[in-house]
């Protein structure tokens, strides 16, 4: 074991070997590799090409070296292409403080029996009037960056359960194309972060139009681990046990608390909510909406 693998249990050492292809004795020589594929994209600004940071995107493509590449390249591409929405890219920037405090995302204490970090969001928790649909997917991917400097959450994945209960379909209107193909864009393609599964319960009939509306959108690995629950939460317990579970999804634990994530990211500023005016964003958030446009977004 390098010290690139260090913090990984024993358990998911063999996971790493078997399922991702990695190999100690080889991962300076895949990490090199893949650097040195830097060259060959000159219009993109690599902020970032330490072997830790490499690494990440190795084990997202099972050590693909060019598909950990591609996908290193859209990760800088996607924040190049939006520098609106990473401008005030931090917990503490109003729109996504309000998003993390409302459990934009959520993510429960235990992990499921395969180590994977479990994100919940409750949809109708959206409050239009103090945060933005681009808010929440900024608040999503600053956690995602946070956690996935866990090694351990590298290797494993995480598991997301959306509860569409109560979203109202003027809510759902909001979905519109140009966002989903965002949030696709940011999440599905550039990010090295492996999911498996995407949960939805509780959805009403608009969100499985919806579904239909981004599904040519998805990978084929990505449709195949996407499961419409309804109210059948039954389904969800057999792939996500109740044990490890909150009320609201049937499960045996006490009602979530929206708060959990926030407070972690946001620790004494939690509930500081002196700077949330309209004058602190430096880029009003609905105006990054106002220019996401079918045209610009690429299948």
């Amino acid at each position: 074991m390098t010290h690139l693998q260090a913090g990984l249990s024993p358990e998911t050492l063999e996971k790493a070997r078997l399922e991702l292809n990695e190999n100690p004795d080889t991962l300076h020589q895949d990490i090199q590799e893949v650097r040195d594929m830097v060259i060959t994209r000159p219009d993109i600004g690599f902020l970032r090409t330490d072997d830790a940071f490499i690494l990440r995107f190795l084990r997202a493509r099972k050590f693909q070296h060019f598909e950990a590449f591609r996908l290193l390249a859209q990760y800088f591409e996607y924040r190049q292409q939006n520098l609106d929405m990473f401008k005030s890219f931090k917990a503490t920037d109003p729109g996504i403080k309000q998003a993390l405090k409302d459990g934009f995302p959520g993510g429960l204490a235990n992990l499921d029996h395969y180590g994977r970090k479990i994100l919940v969001l409750f949809a109708a928790n959206w409050d239009q009037s103090r945060y933005t649909l681009v808010d929440i997917l900024r608040a999503i991917l600053l956690s995602l960056e946070a956690m996935i400097e866990d090694p351990e959450l590298q290797v494993n994945g995480f598991v997301l359960i959306i509860d569409w209960s109560n979203f109202t379909f003027k809510q759902a209107s909001k979905l519109t194309p140009s966002m989903l193909r965002l949030a696709i864009e940011g999440l599905q393609d550039s990010f090295p972060a492996r999911f498996g599964g995407i949960h939805f319960v509780n959805q009403p009939w608009y969100i499985h139009a919806l579904y239909t509306v981004i599904r040519p959108f998805l990978k084929e690995k990505t449709r195949k681990r996407i499961f419409l629950h309804g109210n059948n939460l039954n389904s969800l317990h057999q792939l996500i046990h109740p044990e490890i579970l909150p009320s609201e999804f049937g499960g045996m634990l006490p009602p979530y608390d929206m708060g959990t994530w926030a407070r972690t990211l946001l620790d004494h500023e939690y509930d500081d909510d002196s700077e949330c005016n309209a004058d602190s964003y430096n880029t009003p958030a609905k105006d990054i909406e106002k220019d996401l446009s079918p045209k610009s977004m690429k299948r």
